[in-house]
């Protein structure tokens, strides 16, 4: 089977769009197929073409036996909604013109949590007259209303229709969470075509290690307790409360040894840096975001970490994929989301739940995991045993099954139930 694969985030990018469209492939050419992605030059989020790449009409690598086609696209930072709408559209525009030089396809996947993309795949798979699938990562745009990104109007409602008309015309949806499966159905959408793959974590590239002693000496971390934020600094995140922790913990003598390591970029992180100097915020320390193969090593200098989410509704459906790094790394978590990952969270007992945006409440249960090693060690053996339940390669082969069908199906002129 040939797949072609749509995404405007892979590698060297490190957020969870570009970490699990690569991780999928991969596993799919591992297990004797061809893959193609149709990509951009990497750029995010500041919208700087990364070193050693060029902004091209076309450039073509191999990446783990995944042959990535890089096409021009208007890049911008991850900031201001009329430039990187601008970005997603120049990506849309191109992969439907690239699409006809990409030859032998039988499927076409296209990733959210933006609709331009998936909108590419639709056409993609129209004109090569072949299935398609749409992979939910995000209820988009209802996301970038929440977050006050976009307000209600006839912009909004035009989005709201595009994304109801790929739902129905998709062959296959793959949600990334139940909750997803659950609203789109409850719209309307035949619950019969939709599967759930949930993220996950490499357990190849995630595991257990000791504090890198170096790397915590350079930050000053050492013989620190490091509560940490590792991923995108954005609007959704709502990562104020941790710093309003971080100034509580602060004025308090028996929190001396508590730093907040915040590593990553995103729309907001300018400002949350200038809000931390302006506060005197010496407890918190900001690391711009890193290479791939150095995430695990800052994951390492983590004794908890806080997984945080804006207090909607709407994020009661998101399941971060750093909770299932936190688990193959053996770290416990705070976790300030609601809703399905609030669950797991309590199901599989790898940390504790906190109420989102607020600051005292986390910054209690904080001072209180760090007076106590006991249950510490609880949790990280918790994660540990929880985290083959969410390996990527079985996951990966979840989605492959799907996909598989999907083009059978398109063959035989069928419409079966997908096992998943």
């Amino acid at each position: 089977m040939h797949i072609l694969f749509l995404t405007d985030n892979f590698p060297p990018e490190v957020n969870a769009p570009a970490t699990r469209t690569f991780e999928h492939c991969r596993e799919w050419v591992k297990a004797g197929h061809r893959v193609t992605v149709l990509t951009t030059a990497p750029n995010f989020p500041k919208g700087e073409v990364f070193a050693g790449y060029r902004n091209r009409i076309w450039h073509s690598e191999s990446m783990a036996g995944i042959r990535v086609i890089r096409l021009w696209t208007y890049i911008a930072a991850n900031a201001g909604f009329f430039r990187r709408t601008l970005d997603y559209v120049s990506f849309m525009v191109a992969a439907v013109l690239a699409a006809p030089f990409v030859r032998g396809v039988d499927i076409v996947v296209g990733t959210s949590p933006q609709l331009f993309t998936v909108c590419a795949a639709r056409v993609v798979a129209a004109l090569k007259r072949r299935p398609w699938v749409f992979e939910l990562r995000d209820i988009w745009p209802e996301s970038i209303k929440v977050v006050g990104a976009m307000k209600d109007g006839p912009i909004l409602r035009l989005l709201e229709r595009i994304e109801m008309d790929l739902y129905r015309s998709a062959d296959r949806i793959v949600c990334v969470t139940n909750a997803f499966q659950r609203s789109i159905v409850a719209r309307g959408v035949d619950a019969q075509k939709i599967a759930v793959v949930t993220n996950g974590a490499d357990l190849s590239r995630f595991s257990p290690s000791p504090k890198p002693a170096a790397l915590s000496a350079s930050l000053d971390l050492s013989g620190k307790f490091v509560a940490g934020y590792v991923g995108t600094h954005g609007m959704a995140h709502a990562l104020d409360t941790l710093l309003e922790a971080a100034a509580l913990l602060k004025e308090r003598s028996d929190a001396e040894a508590i730093r907040f390591l915040l590593l990553g970029d995103g729309a907001e992180n300018a400002r949350l840096v200038a809000y931390a100097k302006h506060k005197g915020l010496t407890n918190v320390v900001f690391v711009d975001t890193v290479a791939k193969d150095r995430v695990a090593d800052y994951w390492a200098l983590l004794d908890v970490s806080i997984i945080h989410l804006r207090k909607s509704a709407l994020f009661e459906t998101v399941i971060p994929s750093k909770l299932f790094e936190c688990m193959a790394m053996g770290i416990p978590v705070l976790h300030g989301v609601r809703g399905e990952s609030a669950a797991i969270v309590e199901r599989e007992g790898v940390g504790e739940l906190v109420e989102p945006q607020n600051a005292e409440a986390l910054a209690d249960a904080l001072l209180a995991l760090a007076r106590d090693e006991d249950r510490l060690a609880v949790y990280r053996a918790h994660a540990l045993a929880a985290a083959p339940r969410y390996n990527r390669t079985a996951l990966a082969g979840d989605m492959l099954l799907v996909l598989a069908t999907a083009v059978e199906e398109r063959a035989s002129g069928s419409t079966r139930v997908s096992a998943i």
